[in-house]
């Protein structure tokens, strides 16, 4: 590993995005950028430092986190433009919560496993919650906080945990298939009657929602697996134009059935090696 200061200043890259919001020399793209502009750009860094996660690449993960970080940066640099608040701030508002919710480390309190912290640090941030809504004309809910702009699987599943915590889940898995089944039925009976496009997306949402919540009782991710099963999807597929280009020919000359056949013939195989 090459040689360097021990250690890097975050006031270098601070300095380096004051410059380019300076309408004296700075960058025209990122004096046009807004907070609403930026956004898209945030969620696309963290997807992209799950996906360098996910690869296992770890030079690939630095340059991620770095990307990240710096649409931090981006923010603060803009808010304290406005007035609202600056960099330290956020480090401040960010270290005082680490604090607060980690009362077993910073404090007297008893929390010896990591599942009765997760309870507690639940239980912090209900605290949390429903301080800011004190003063609320609308009544504190179990759901609320759960933001909006998630990923909807991801959402489903904090929203169905949210519910799970004041006792609105089922008491084992059975009833969770039993719903499927029932939601399937009713999708399937909205379509074989014509139904309307936007009640067919109703029932069709309604058994994405149950799905989800049967990742939550086997304890898996439906983002994390939906993202796998993208992934065997490609690798597959790809493998079927192999095979068929192998063959001299080009997969749009290739039937239903020829392709069919040699995707069934992917999957065996990857059951036996599995």
């Amino acid at each position: 590993m090459p040689q360097r200061n021990a250690a890097v200043p975050i006031d270098q890259l601070l300095d380096i995005m004051k410059k380019l919001r300076d309408p004296d020399g700075g960058c025209p793209w990122d004096l046009e950028q807004d907070f609403s502009t930026i956004a898209p750009h945030t969620i696309e860094e963290a997807y992209e430092v799950a996906e360098a996660i996910a690869k296992g690449d770890m030079d690939e993960l630095k340059d991620e986190l770095g990307d990240l970080m710096f649409q931090v940066v981006f923010y603060a640099q803009m808010a304290k433009e406005s007035g609202d608040f600056d960099f330290n701030d956020v480090i401040e508002a960010i270290s005082e919560k680490m604090v607060r919710r980690h009362p077993h480390v910073f404090g007297s309190a008893d929390i010896a496993t990591a599942e009765a912290q997760t309870l507690a640090w639940e239980e912090t941030k209900a605290r949390e919650r429903a301080a800011k809504t004190a003063t609320s004309a609308k009544a504190p809910s179990a759901l609320d906080g759960v933001a909006e702009t998630l990923p909807a699987l991801t959402r489903a599943v904090k929203l169905q945990k949210r519910a799970a915590r004041v006792g609105f889940d089922w008491p084992s898995i059975t009833p969770v298939f039993d719903k499927i089944v029932e939601e399937l039925g009713e999708l399937r009976t909205e379509i074989d009657d014509g139904g309307r496009k936007d009640r067919i997306a109703e029932e069709y949402g309604d058994l994405l929602f149950v799905l989800a919540n049967l990742g939550r009782h086997l304890e898996l991710d439906p983002e994390t697996v939906l993202r796998d099963a993208n992934r065997k999807f490609i690798r597959r597929f790809q493998k079927v134009e192999e095979t068929i280009e192998s063959k001299g020919k080009k997969i749009v000359e290739s039937s239903l059935e020829e392709m069919d056949a040699i995707w069934n013939e992917i999957r065996i195989k990857d059951k036996i090696n599995s």
